[in-house]
């Protein structure tokens, strides 16, 4: 009797290191991020997963040219703004929106969706764009590894492997 208590705590023992080893050893492929800052008033945040390049070429192959991308992975990345904004110059009202990228290799179009709580861009409306502005697409000497958005004193980044693109806000 008493063995067999014995073996079965030792099983039991054995199987918790297991599934906590597992678990700490797995890195998360996209893992959650946040961007936030203050423009003009005005408390931007920018919830999103910042997926790893990994080798891959990204832009006009993981990331096609001239197609809607949810702008990070997993849930489509989220913009919201305590106040009403105007980015490029166009207004966009205070709320949550799901933010997506038609990326290209001049120019690409930065879209703020009503529907703030989606997965990706599988069920993307367009009917719900609030607001579609064009920034110009930059080359960045500097490599990320990881897709970062960063709040800049006049607008927001995003940068992802030698890519980039800048909206202005005020």
């Amino acid at each position: 009797m008493k063995t067999s208590m014995i073996n079965k705590l030792s099983f039991l023992t054995v199987l918790s290191l297991l599934v906590c080893i597992s678990v700490y050893a797995q890195e998360k492929a996209s893992p959650a991020a946040t961007a936030s800052g203050e423009i003009d008033g005005a408390t931007i945040t920018i919830n999103y997963s910042s997926p790893g390049v990994k080798g891959r070429q990204i832009w006009g192959d993981l990331v096609p040219f001239g197609k809607v991308w949810r702008a990070g992975a997993n849930d489509a990345t989220t913009f919201e703004t305590d106040k009403d904004i105007k980015v490029e110059g166009e207004t966009l009202p205070a709320g949550k929106y799901s933010f997506f990228i038609i990326p290209g290799e001049e120019e690409s179009v930065f879209i703020f969706n009503s529907v703030a709580k989606q997965w990706g861009a599988y069920d993307y409306d367009e009917s719900k764009d609030v607001l579609r502005v064009t920034v110009p697409s930059m080359e960045s000497s500097t490599m990320e590894e990881r897709l970062v958005y960063e709040v800049v004193e006049d607008g927001f980044e995003v940068r992802w492997e030698y890519g980039m693109a800048k909206a202005n806000i005020e």
